[in-house]
């Protein structure tokens, strides 16, 4: 299934963060995590918008641990499923117990895939803490690290294009 984050130009206000914002964000929130106490083992990000976050915090803390977990919820600007649903492959939940992990995503919107994950996550015996790039007012779960509040839609570089499609052949 071929999916997207969807085209926005149709809405006047929106955040937009790009790839040279999205950098310093990166550094910056990891500055914010090393600088709490908590010293995390893993990260483990949920897949999708939580990969490069992930990738990047990974980097910038110096955390080699890293794995990733399935959810799905939003279907398009501002349409989500009923509710966050676990994909498949699931993570390998007895290699987290007892250990810290970060939990990173892109956004805490409603919160309610960050309260999946995270209770999920903690009902396996894990110390777990979460950090996302941007916080909503409307999450229902306060993240321990952010790194912007925002009440807009936001706009992230590796998903404001629809994917690449093969090239016609003879150009």
């Amino acid at each position: 299934m071929t999916a997207y984050h969807a085209d926005s130009s149709d809405l006047p206000d929106k955040e937009v963060l790009t790839w040279d914002l999205f950098g310093r964000a990166s550094r910056e929130l990891a500055q914010v995590v090393a600088d709490s106490g908590f010293d995390p083992e893993i990260i483990i990000a949920v897949a999708r918008g939580g990969l490069l976050p992930g990738g990047a915090l990974s980097y910038a803390l110096g955390i080699k641990l890293s794995d990733a977990i399935n959810v799905e919820f939003y279907t398009d600007v501002h349409e989500t499923l009923p509710d966050p649903v676990l994909l498949a492959p699931l993570l390998d939940t007895e290699s987290i117990r007892d250990r810290r992990l970060l939990v990173v995503d892109d956004v805490a919107d409603s919160g309610r895939t960050l309260a999946l994950v995270l209770d999920l996550l903690s009902s396996h015996g894990a110390d777990t803490r979460s950090a996302v790039l941007y916080a909503k007012p409307s999450t229902i779960v306060q993240p321990d690290f952010v790194w912007r509040h925002t009440a807009e839609w936001i706009v992230f570089p590796w998903s404001d294009q629809p994917p690449v499609t093969p090239a016609e052949a003879g150009g």
